[in-house]
């Protein structure tokens, strides 16, 4: 059995198509694409955006640490995010990750890729049940999650061990990493190396060989990357190489890999990245939060790189404002407009790219509007008055400048609608319980 939305338009790889018709099968799945004519389901319907990179528990972190002492910087933040880390516990976790996916379904991600790093119990205690928190909160709220667990070892490139308030995160050897993989299972969507301050460069290629022996050689890797001025300085004093050079003196990343921010890469590394068919997983109001820097979207996209984004602290949850800080970041740096712009405008383009290339940071068959790809999608409100005096072509560079989660009418996961008009099911209930947590930890 299968049924059918048509919309006046959607954004498909080949660009902006007027009147399709979207046919779903039963489970999701996009089985044609063709013309369409009224009644309508919709207006523009875009590809649902992939969350590629997410600390789903930082969404509790909001406003804290923001009043500076000394010299505030990524490394003071860190001092919170460890207070929060070593307070929680599952049900926290689940209602903290609950609340935040309702906001990323209202904010146009279809998709959450969780960087899963806060293992343990509160006394180290080893088992599956924060991991499970977080799949039962995302999926409480009806968003589809790839899970990362993270291999964390230690506390920087110099460090033999990792600092007391790491230890729920912190698997002494990679042996028991390895094993509290074989015990999560199936729940495995992909594995994560934290980075290379965390875990030692040489562990790196027989972590990689034994997940392709565990999950097989396609299973989607993640690391962080060369996200701080103060890690790449780090790096070159302890190795004499930067962390991209080090990354790839020890394993050759190829489609599968993902360089979470990768901030700080000089041109020779992107064309490195480039050249092994890695993505590049860019987060940008995070990156602009943590006062990172401005990576160089505008000459990795013009030289053919793949990139996808992520929420990553979770501060801000928005599709369109991630977009819009990537591009006004570029336009801030270069003093110029439209920096990641085509012929055919910004807005379009640049989520095309975005979207596709979260598919494959998911690892799943998502990002895109055509046939064999699941039907998630973003379907923007041609009521909205950003979207006034706008054709379907131009509606997206209206929205990535002035506009906002309200202009978004529907949001579709597996061709199921989860947000009216930025209603979500079951949101009083999960703010409440949200309420509650934020509550307890704030006491």
């Amino acid at each position: 059995m299968t049924r059918s939305l048509t919309f006046q338009a959607t954004l498909e790889p080949g660009g902006i198509r007027r009147d399709r018709r979207v046919e779903i099968a039963a489970d999701g799945t996009i089985v044609s694409l063709a013309d369409g004519a009224p009644p309508y389901d919709g207006y523009l319907a875009l590809p649902g955006m992939p969350n590629a990179h997410s600390h789903a528990f930082q969404r509790a972190l909001v406003g804290r640490g923001e009043a500076p002492r000394g010299g505030d910087s990524f490394w003071t933040w860190r001092k919170e995010m460890y207070r929060l880390a070593n307070a929680v516990d599952p049900e926290d976790v689940r209602a903290i990750t609950r609340q935040a996916s309702i906001e990323m379904l209202r904010g146009g991600f279809t998709r959450l890729v969780e960087f899963h790093y806060l293992h343990h119990g509160r006394g180290g205690e080893r088992g599956a049940e924060m991991a499970e928190a977080v799949l039962e909160g995302a999926a409480d709220a009806g968003l589809p999650t790839t899970l990362l667990p993270v291999y964390y070892r230690r506390a920087g490139f110099s460090a033999e061990d990792a600092l007391p308030e790491q230890h729920r995160f912190v698997h002494r050897s990679l042996e028991a990493f390895l094993e509290a993989l074989e015990g999560l299972g199936e729940l495995v969507g992909g594995v994560a190396p934290h980075s290379l301050r965390a875990v030692p460069p040489e562990e790196i290629e027989p972590l990689v060989e034994a997940v392709d022996r565990m999950f097989g050689p396609d299973l989607p890797l993640h690391i962080h990357v060369s996200e701080q001025t103060g890690e790449v300085e780090e790096c070159r004093e302890r190795f004499g190489r930067t962390p991209v050079e080090l990354l790839f003196e020890h394993v050759t990343p190829g489609p599968r890999w993902n360089l979470v921010h990768a901030t700080h890469a000089t041109a020779d590394e992107r064309a490195m990245i480039r050249d092994a068919g890695a993505n590049v997983v860019l987060c940008p109001l995070t990156e602009a939060y943590l006062g990172d820097g401005i990576f160089d979207a505008h000459e990795h996209l013009s030289a053919g790189g793949s990139a996808a984004v992520g929420t990553d602290s979770n501060v801000r949850i928005s599709v369109i404002e991630e977009l819009r800080t990537l591009e006004y970041g570029q336009r801030l740096r270069d003093r110029m407009r439209a920096r990641l712009g085509r012929p055919e405008g910004l807005g379009a383009p640049l989520w095309t790219w975005l979207a596709s290339s979260g598919g494959l940071a998911a690892g799943e068959p998502i990002g895109s509007i055509e046939v064999g790809r699941r039907a998630d999608l973003v379907v923007l409100d041609e009521a909205s008055p950003v979207l006034a005096g706008h054709e379907p072509e131009t509606a997206l560079d209206g929205w990535l400048v002035g506009g906002g989660n309200e202009d978004i009418a529907a949001v579709y996961v597996a061709g199921t609608r989860l947000v009216d008009h930025g209603c979500v099911g079951g949101e009083g209930q999960a703010l409440d319980a949200f309420a509650a947590v934020m509550g307890r930890l704030s006491a």
